[in-house]
């Protein structure tokens, strides 16, 4: 059983910057891929980001060139480093992963961006 464990959320005003952390229980390294979706009230989950095993990320339109994913596979750790944030990045935060062919969500962490 694969868990997976947030942090790093908060409140930050618009401009500023977030580090989300997501602790895993198991080796990230055995993943075949791990990131990072949100969620508003009212509308369907987006991918944010993703990092495959091989080092392969894939952003989603709305935070290119603002958002990075990044990993230490010694500390089973996976992070995403927030700049330039907009209020309309507030959402509840969600780590990923895929461990073979199943798909584990961590519990989410809120991330409010202030106008």
């Amino acid at each position: 059983q694969v868990q997976l464990v947030e942090s790093g959320g908060g409140l930050v005003q618009a401009g500023g910057s977030l580090r989300l952390s997501c602790a895993a229980s198991g080796s990230i390294f055995s993943f075949s891929a791990t990131g990072w979706y949100r969620q508003v009230p009212g509308k369907q989950r987006e991918l944010v980001t993703t990092i495959t095993s091989t080092g392969s990320t894939n952003y989603g339109d709305s935070v290119k060139g603002r958002f990075t994913i990044s990993r230490d596979n010694a500390k089973n750790t996976v992070y995403l480093q927030m700049n330039s944030l907009k209020p309309e990045d507030t959402a509840v935060y969600y780590c990923y992963a895929r461990f073979y062919v199943n798909d584990y969500w961590g519990q989410g962490t809120q991330v409010t961006v202030s106008s």
